[in-house]
């Protein structure tokens, strides 16, 4: 096991990339180079590892040393030797976080350059688009029904939350980790994705809408999928340059969901 270094200050300035900056601050931290983000828990660091991607310092509650983070920093003293781990009370850990840690464990990695849209669109069948979702717990929330519901690809417009934000990761439980992602450019993404030959969907309630399992369109070899902010919906620019319009058919006099509920409903509906 790498030597571990005990932290009783809240102020110590190993913590400053946990207590002190804030997550912008951390996405450009190394410009031009990858920034750094915060992962919590055992599973979702390690998702991240399994992923490639690189720890700088673990930040550990003293009780799970020799508990559940005890095969996390075996891990990490084979394959990354040059990680630091610090280990502190959990009234430490709390005053960072806000919040009690249940798995006690904190890891600050390097982000990885993102892909091309080329790249991670190759041989992909069904394609997420999120389209300036702010909301963290949404995008983390789309995320992980997206990785369990046979959706290969995920693709951010700029105005979205960055998926790699601490609430994002973990309402994801680390599956951010386990499906292809990248943002898209500020051009026009849909003409780019139907000459790229994918039938192009837009969850919308407009009266041409089609119900999200017509044979139609779920039957059609590659789909891509876009869903917008919660409130705001979809850009109206984007839903007329959509292929169709489709919704969820509702009953009891709902017009709709969350778009986090909704991206479940959608998802199982165009899976293959």
């Amino acid at each position: 096991m790498l030597p571990i270094n005990e932290i009783t200050d809240l102020n110590s300035p190993e913590l400053s990339i946990y207590s002190e900056q804030k997550e912008n601050q951390l996405y450009h931290i190394n410009e031009p180079e990858p920034g750094i983000f915060i992962a919590e828990s055992p599973k979702v660091i390690e998702r991240a590892l399994n992923a490639g991607y690189e720890p700088i310092s673990f930040l550990i509650e003293k009780d799970q040393i020799d508990k559940e983070a005890a095969p996390l920093l075996e891990r990490a003293a084979r394959e990354y030797p040059l990680a630091k781990i610090y280990a502190a009370e959990d009234i430490v850990l709390s005053n960072i976080t806000g919040f009690h840690l249940t798995r006690g464990v904190l890891c600050a990695m390097k982000r990885q350059v993102l892909p091309s849209v080329s790249d991670i669109c190759r041989g992909a069948s069904r394609i997420a688009v999120l389209e300036n979702v702010t909301n963290p717990t949404n995008v983390g929330a789309i995320v992980r029904s997206a990785a369990a519901l046979s959706i290969d690809t995920i693709l951010f417009t700029k105005g979205c939350t960055d998926p790699l934000y601490r609430r994002a990761i973990r309402v994801s439980m680390g599956t951010i980790f386990q499906i292809p992602w990248t943002f898209l450019p500020d051009d026009d993404y849909v003409t780019s994705l139907k000459e790229a030959g994918y039938t192009t969907i837009a969850m919308a309630l407009r009266d041409d809408s089609r119900r999200i399992d017509d044979k139609d369109i779920v039957s059609r070899d590659k789909l891509a999928i876009f869903l917008g902010a919660e409130g705001d919906g979809l850009l109206d620019s984007t839903i007329n340059a959509c292929d169709y319009t489709v919704l969820i058919p509702m009953s009891h006099g709902v017009d709709s969901l969350n778009v986090a509920a909704a991206s479940a409903v959608a998802f199982f509906a165009i899976s293959k």
